[in-house]
Protein backbone atom coordinates (compact mmCIF):
# COMPACT_ATOMS: atom_id res chain seq x y z
CA UNK A 1 0.00 0.00 0.00
CA UNK A 2 2.88 2.42 0.92
CA UNK A 3 4.50 2.07 -2.38
CA UNK A 4 1.01 1.97 -4.41
CA UNK A 5 -0.12 5.97 -2.90
CA UNK A 6 3.61 7.75 -4.34
CA UNK A 7 2.87 5.89 -8.01
CA UNK A 8 -1.00 7.16 -7.53
CA UNK A 9 -0.41 10.08 -7.10
CA UNK A 10 2.01 10.55 -10.10
CA UNK A 11 -1.05 9.94 -12.33
CA UNK A 12 -2.35 13.63 -10.82
CA UNK A 13 1.29 14.81 -11.79
CA UNK A 14 -0.29 14.84 -15.50
CA UNK A 15 -2.52 17.90 -15.11
CA UNK A 16 0.18 20.29 -13.19
CA UNK A 17 1.96 22.78 -15.30
CA UNK A 18 5.29 22.41 -16.97
CA UNK A 19 6.67 24.82 -14.80
CA UNK A 20 5.37 23.76 -10.94
CA UNK A 21 6.42 20.76 -12.00
CA UNK A 22 10.02 21.44 -12.91
CA UNK A 23 9.69 24.07 -9.93
CA UNK A 24 8.29 21.21 -7.56
CA UNK A 25 11.66 18.95 -9.29
CA UNK A 26 14.07 21.32 -8.06
CA UNK A 27 12.79 21.16 -4.45
CA UNK A 28 12.54 17.79 -4.32
CA UNK A 29 15.96 17.46 -6.11
CA UNK A 30 17.29 19.37 -3.27
CA UNK A 31 16.42 17.63 -0.60
CA UNK A 32 18.26 14.38 -2.18
CA UNK A 33 20.86 16.31 -2.07
CA UNK A 34 21.10 17.20 0.95
CA UNK A 35 19.46 14.14 2.75
CA UNK A 36 20.91 11.02 0.40
CA UNK A 37 24.51 12.05 1.60
CA UNK A 38 25.71 8.28 0.07
CA UNK A 39 24.35 8.79 -3.10
CA UNK A 40 25.86 12.60 -3.31
CA UNK A 41 29.42 10.83 -2.31
CA UNK A 42 28.78 8.60 -5.20
CA UNK A 43 28.25 11.72 -7.83
CA UNK A 44 30.76 13.72 -6.87
CA UNK A 45 33.59 10.53 -7.01
CA UNK A 46 32.28 10.17 -10.74
CA UNK A 47 32.72 13.36 -11.34
CA UNK A 48 35.61 14.18 -9.81
CA UNK A 49 37.03 11.05 -11.91
CA UNK A 50 35.73 12.01 -15.26
CA UNK A 51 36.28 16.17 -15.01
CA UNK A 52 39.23 16.10 -13.33
CA UNK A 53 39.86 19.73 -14.60
CA UNK A 54 36.73 21.32 -12.99
CA UNK A 55 37.30 23.04 -9.69
CA UNK A 56 35.85 22.06 -6.06
CA UNK A 57 32.87 24.77 -6.75
CA UNK A 58 32.07 23.27 -10.12
CA UNK A 59 32.10 19.68 -9.11
CA UNK A 60 29.32 20.68 -6.27
CA UNK A 61 27.68 22.95 -8.76
CA UNK A 62 26.77 20.08 -11.14
CA UNK A 63 26.10 17.34 -8.33
CA UNK A 64 23.40 19.45 -7.01
CA UNK A 65 21.84 19.45 -11.26
CA UNK A 66 22.52 15.92 -11.12
CA UNK A 67 19.94 15.23 -7.91
CA UNK A 68 17.45 18.10 -9.28
CA UNK A 69 17.44 16.79 -13.15
CA UNK A 70 17.04 13.06 -11.57
CA UNK A 71 14.05 14.36 -9.45
CA UNK A 72 12.47 16.47 -12.71
CA UNK A 73 12.52 13.64 -14.58
CA UNK A 74 11.40 11.69 -12.30
CA UNK A 75 8.12 13.39 -12.07
CA UNK A 76 8.03 14.21 -15.32
CA UNK A 77 6.97 10.76 -15.67
CA UNK A 78 3.43 11.69 -14.47
CA UNK A 79 2.84 13.71 -17.57
CA UNK A 80 4.45 10.96 -20.13
CA UNK A 81 2.76 8.08 -18.99
CA UNK A 82 -0.94 9.65 -18.45
CA UNK A 83 -1.27 13.67 -19.81
CA UNK A 84 -3.33 13.34 -22.91
CA UNK A 85 -1.38 12.18 -25.58
CA UNK A 86 -1.42 15.75 -27.62
CA UNK A 87 0.77 16.93 -24.76
CA UNK A 88 2.86 14.52 -24.64
CA UNK A 89 3.83 14.76 -28.16
CA UNK A 90 3.68 18.54 -27.47
CA UNK A 91 5.83 18.11 -25.38
CA UNK A 92 8.83 16.44 -26.98
CA UNK A 93 10.75 17.05 -29.63
CA UNK A 94 12.33 14.42 -32.09
CA UNK A 95 15.70 16.14 -33.52
CA UNK A 96 18.66 15.53 -35.40
CA UNK A 97 19.18 12.03 -38.08
CA UNK A 98 15.31 10.90 -37.39
CA UNK A 99 15.33 9.82 -41.43
CA UNK A 100 17.91 6.71 -39.78
CA UNK A 101 14.54 5.22 -38.51
CA UNK A 102 12.56 5.27 -41.81
CA UNK A 103 12.05 2.16 -43.74
CA UNK A 104 13.11 -1.63 -42.23
CA UNK A 105 16.64 -1.61 -42.24
CA UNK A 106 18.02 -3.61 -39.02
CA UNK A 107 18.99 -0.45 -36.64
CA UNK A 108 20.51 -0.99 -33.24
CA UNK A 109 19.87 2.54 -31.19
CA UNK A 110 22.52 2.98 -28.63
CA UNK A 111 20.60 4.81 -25.73
CA UNK A 112 23.32 5.61 -23.18
CA UNK A 113 21.51 6.39 -19.10
CA UNK A 114 20.33 10.06 -19.48
CA UNK A 115 17.63 10.91 -16.77
CA UNK A 116 15.46 11.56 -20.03
CA UNK A 117 15.58 8.59 -21.78
CA UNK A 118 12.18 7.70 -20.78
CA UNK A 119 10.50 10.90 -22.36
CA UNK A 120 13.07 9.68 -25.84
CA UNK A 121 11.05 5.98 -25.78
CA UNK A 122 8.10 7.62 -25.30
CA UNK A 123 9.16 9.84 -28.71
CA UNK A 124 9.97 6.92 -30.80
CA UNK A 125 6.96 4.72 -29.49
CA UNK A 126 4.45 7.41 -30.30
CA UNK A 127 5.56 9.35 -32.97
CA UNK A 128 7.16 6.90 -34.76
CA UNK A 129 5.57 3.85 -36.87
CA UNK A 130 8.20 1.42 -36.74
CA UNK A 131 7.96 -1.19 -33.45
CA UNK A 132 10.42 -0.72 -31.02
CA UNK A 133 12.09 -3.16 -29.09
CA UNK A 134 14.49 -2.69 -25.05
CA UNK A 135 15.81 -5.38 -22.57
CA UNK A 136 15.27 -4.42 -19.27
CA UNK A 137 16.00 -6.03 -15.47
CA UNK A 138 13.04 -6.39 -14.16
CA UNK A 139 12.78 -4.26 -10.46
CA UNK A 140 12.47 -5.81 -7.10
CA UNK A 141 8.93 -4.32 -6.13
CA UNK A 142 6.72 -6.28 -8.66
CA UNK A 143 4.32 -2.77 -8.20
CA UNK A 144 7.08 -0.43 -8.63
CA UNK A 145 8.22 -2.97 -12.03
CA UNK A 146 4.29 -3.57 -13.18
CA UNK A 147 4.25 0.29 -12.95
CA UNK A 148 7.19 0.86 -14.95
CA UNK A 149 6.05 -1.53 -17.54
CA UNK A 150 2.75 -0.07 -18.08
CA UNK A 151 3.90 3.93 -18.45
CA UNK A 152 6.72 2.18 -21.00
CA UNK A 153 3.85 0.33 -23.60
CA UNK A 154 1.77 2.81 -23.17
CA UNK A 155 1.67 4.14 -26.89
CA UNK A 156 1.54 0.35 -28.50
CA UNK A 157 5.03 0.41 -30.09
CA UNK A 158 7.13 -0.80 -27.76
CA UNK A 159 8.11 -4.35 -27.02
CA UNK A 160 9.93 -5.18 -23.08
CA UNK A 161 12.33 -8.11 -23.41
CA UNK A 162 13.17 -9.44 -19.59
CA UNK A 163 16.97 -9.96 -20.08
CA UNK A 164 16.05 -13.52 -18.53
CA UNK A 165 13.55 -14.60 -21.87
CA UNK A 166 17.41 -14.83 -22.97
CA UNK A 167 18.34 -13.15 -26.18
CA UNK A 168 16.64 -15.12 -29.35
CA UNK A 169 13.21 -13.31 -29.72
CA UNK A 170 15.35 -9.87 -29.49
CA UNK A 171 17.91 -11.14 -32.34
CA UNK A 172 14.93 -11.99 -34.51
CA UNK A 173 12.89 -9.24 -34.01
CA UNK A 174 16.16 -6.92 -34.64
CA UNK A 175 16.76 -9.14 -38.22
CA UNK A 176 13.05 -8.56 -39.23
CA UNK A 177 13.73 -4.85 -38.80
CA UNK A 178 12.20 -3.88 -35.20
CA UNK A 179 14.67 -1.64 -34.00
CA UNK A 180 16.39 -2.16 -30.97
CA UNK A 181 17.43 0.18 -27.68
CA UNK A 182 20.32 -1.25 -26.06
CA UNK A 183 21.71 0.46 -22.79
CA UNK A 184 25.17 -1.07 -22.19
CA UNK A 185 26.92 1.73 -20.28
CA UNK A 186 26.70 0.88 -17.06
CA UNK A 187 28.69 -1.36 -14.54
CA UNK A 188 27.13 -4.77 -15.19
CA UNK A 189 28.44 -8.22 -14.39
CA UNK A 190 32.09 -7.85 -14.56
CA UNK A 191 32.68 -11.01 -16.03
CA UNK A 192 30.97 -10.23 -19.31
CA UNK A 193 33.02 -6.82 -19.57
CA UNK A 194 35.82 -5.43 -20.66
CA UNK A 195 37.81 -3.07 -19.19
CA UNK A 196 38.13 0.41 -21.73
CA UNK A 197 38.78 3.72 -21.16
CA UNK A 198 35.61 6.13 -19.70
CA UNK A 199 36.54 9.75 -19.52
CA UNK A 200 40.52 8.52 -19.17
CA UNK A 201 39.49 5.80 -16.33
CA UNK A 202 39.33 2.34 -17.14
CA UNK A 203 35.53 1.27 -16.42
CA UNK A 204 33.86 -2.33 -17.05
CA UNK A 205 31.91 -2.15 -19.80
CA UNK A 206 29.51 -4.62 -21.77
CA UNK A 207 30.38 -5.39 -25.51
CA UNK A 208 26.77 -6.14 -26.15
CA UNK A 209 26.05 -3.28 -29.04
CA UNK A 210 29.04 -4.04 -31.03
CA UNK A 211 28.09 -7.71 -30.49
CA UNK A 212 24.58 -7.56 -31.26
CA UNK A 213 25.04 -5.34 -34.03
CA UNK A 214 27.39 -7.80 -35.77
CA UNK A 215 25.29 -10.72 -35.04
CA UNK A 216 21.95 -8.72 -36.21
CA UNK A 217 23.72 -7.09 -39.50
CA UNK A 218 22.72 -3.68 -38.18
CA UNK A 219 23.69 0.00 -38.30
CA UNK A 220 23.95 1.32 -35.30
CA UNK A 221 22.93 5.31 -33.87
CA UNK A 222 22.54 7.17 -30.70
CA UNK A 223 19.44 8.22 -29.38
CA UNK A 224 19.95 10.79 -25.96
CA UNK A 225 17.20 12.93 -24.27
CA UNK A 226 18.30 15.79 -22.97
CA UNK A 227 15.60 18.09 -20.61
CA UNK A 228 14.65 21.88 -21.87
CA UNK A 229 12.46 24.09 -20.45
CA UNK A 230 9.64 22.90 -22.78
CA UNK A 231 9.86 19.03 -21.89
CA UNK A 232 12.58 17.13 -23.84
CA UNK A 233 14.67 17.45 -27.41
CA UNK A 234 15.81 13.97 -28.20
CA UNK A 235 18.45 13.50 -30.60
CA UNK A 236 18.86 10.78 -32.86
CA UNK A 237 22.47 10.63 -34.47
CA UNK A 238 23.94 9.83 -37.68
CA UNK A 239 24.89 6.22 -38.48
CA UNK A 240 28.23 5.65 -37.08
CA UNK A 241 30.61 4.83 -40.27
CA UNK A 242 32.22 1.52 -39.84
CA UNK A 243 30.72 0.30 -37.13
CA UNK A 244 31.23 -2.53 -35.93
CA UNK A 245 34.52 -3.39 -36.80
CA UNK A 246 36.07 -6.93 -36.04
CA UNK A 247 38.05 -5.51 -32.48
CA UNK A 248 35.48 -5.84 -29.95
CA UNK A 249 37.72 -4.01 -27.51
CA UNK A 250 37.88 -1.05 -29.78
CA UNK A 251 34.50 -1.14 -30.66
CA UNK A 252 33.54 -0.88 -27.14
CA UNK A 253 36.04 1.73 -26.25
CA UNK A 254 34.85 3.89 -29.48
CA UNK A 255 31.13 3.87 -28.15
CA UNK A 256 32.42 4.96 -24.35
CA UNK A 257 33.86 7.72 -26.53
CA UNK A 258 31.08 8.74 -28.12
CA UNK A 259 28.99 8.64 -24.95
CA UNK A 260 31.76 11.29 -23.67
CA UNK A 261 31.03 13.62 -26.60
CA UNK A 262 27.10 12.96 -25.39
CA UNK A 263 27.36 14.12 -21.85
CA UNK A 264 29.56 16.87 -22.71
CA UNK A 265 26.74 18.74 -23.68
CA UNK A 266 25.17 18.52 -20.72
CA UNK A 267 26.63 16.27 -18.04
CA UNK A 268 24.55 17.14 -15.05
CA UNK A 269 21.95 15.30 -16.84
CA UNK A 270 23.78 11.72 -17.43
CA UNK A 271 22.70 9.51 -14.83
CA UNK A 272 26.00 9.90 -12.20
CA UNK A 273 23.89 8.15 -9.33
CA UNK A 274 25.41 4.74 -10.56
CA UNK A 275 28.81 3.56 -9.36
CA UNK A 276 30.20 3.17 -12.88
CA UNK A 277 33.55 2.49 -11.68
CA UNK A 278 32.40 -0.04 -8.98
CA UNK A 279 34.60 -2.76 -10.42
CA UNK A 280 38.24 -2.58 -11.21
CA UNK A 281 41.10 -4.31 -12.79
CA UNK A 282 43.09 -6.82 -10.47
CA UNK A 283 45.11 -4.94 -8.01
CA UNK A 284 42.57 -1.52 -7.94
CA UNK A 285 40.48 -0.49 -5.13
CA UNK A 286 37.29 1.11 -6.01
CA UNK A 287 36.85 4.67 -5.82
CA UNK A 288 33.56 4.40 -3.38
Amino acid sequence: MLTRIPLLLTQWLAIVPLGWLRALGWFLGALLYLGVASRRKVVATNLRLCFPAWSAAQRRAQTFLCFVYFAQAWLDRGWLWYAAPELTRNRIKLVGAVHELDGDAPTLVFTPHFVGMDAGWAALTQQLPRKFMTVYARQTNPVVDAWILKGRQRFGNGRPFDRTEGFKPVLAGLRAGEPLCLLPDMNYEPRDSLFVPFYGVLAATVPSLPRVARLGRAKVIAMVARITPQGYEVEISPAWPDYPSNDLAADTALMNLRLQSYIDVSPAQYYWVHKRFKDRPVGEMPPY
